[in-house]
């Protein structure tokens, strides 16, 4: 298998990039706008950094293909084995509410599989990246950390849940998932990496709203820290653009406790996984 160093090099240094420009729009008065048919809010940030991603991957790699949230043609999915899959800003929401937990995602997805992840949250200066087979890690404070989850775990599996969509934070749902402490945190790549980083061992997404560019960095870093990341029926997504939307839900989280909430989840939303 084909060494993906410079690709990871280079994707760090994007969303690097990318993160620097979210900053600038993070520090002024900006504007947001709803984006039609009530996919959340958009900013002047979102638009400006999907630009840069965009063209300095394809200046990068002219032979891959590029769907990035923000641009409306995602045929590149469908035609190339190689292909970008690119959020560049993963909660919009956070960043609208000042509360700093948003990211930037570029993930690279070979023959249909997620492969390398990163995800850069640039308040903190916090960057997570891995390939699959290779390992992942975390950049932060000047530091290089390796990371790698825990193969077993006891009790009930700790959750993070998002800090704008709590679908499964209720008390009721998290006694019928048999999860035991909750965090929340913005960001689908944030999460990941509190799971990578050992802070969290699940995170349940039972809602149909998120895509492939949510998904693609998170999976390819958490997978390469040992992780796991399915939808609801403990199924792989699949990248070769074929469904951009993430229609069954998101399950991601070490192998214990994905085990240990895969049987209850797919049960309390059977319409969801099974479509």
């Amino acid at each position: 298998m084909a060494s993906l160093d410079t690709e990871l090099q280079t994707a760090s240094l994007l969303a690097r990039q990318a993160g620097a420009l979210l900053l600038e729009v993070y520090a002024t008065d900006f504007a947001v706008v709803d984006k039609a048919g009530g996919q959340g809010p958009v900013t002047e940030a979102d638009h400006r950094a999907n630009a840069l991603l965009l063209e300095r991957l394809r200046h990068h790699f002219p032979g891959d293909g590029v769907v990035a949230e923000e641009t409306k043609d995602t045929s590149d999915a469908r035609r190339f084995s190689r292909c970008w899959y690119v959020d560049p800003m993963d909660g919009t929401r956070e960043f609208v509410r000042r509360n700093g937990e948003f990211a930037v995602h570029v993930g690279l997805a070979v023959d249909g599989e997620a492969r390398l992840g990163v995800v850069y949250r640039p308040v903190g200066d916090r960057l997570y990246a891995g390939v699959v087979g290779e390992g992942c890690w975390l950049e932060a404070e000047g530091a290089r950390k390796l990371l790698r989850v825990q193969d077993t775990g006891e009790g009930a599996p700790r959750l993070v849940v998002s800090r704008s969509h709590r679908t499964v934070s209720s008390p009721v749902l998290r006694e019928q998932l048999g999860v035991g402490a909750v965090r929340e945190s913005g960001s689908v790549g944030l999460k990941a990496g509190l799971i990578a980083e050992g802070e969290a061992d699940i995170y349940v997404h039972t809602s149909p709203q998120s895509y492939r560019w949510d998904a693609c960095a998170p999976e390819a870093l958490l997978r390469a820290a040992g992780g796991v990341f399915t939808d609801l029926a403990g199924k792989p997504y699949s990248y070769d653009g074929s469904e951009l939307q993430n229609l069954r839900g998101l399950l991601a989280g070490t192998p214990w406790a994905h085990a240990a909430v895969l049987p209850r989840v797919s049960a309390l939303a059977p319409g969801l996984a099974k479509r």
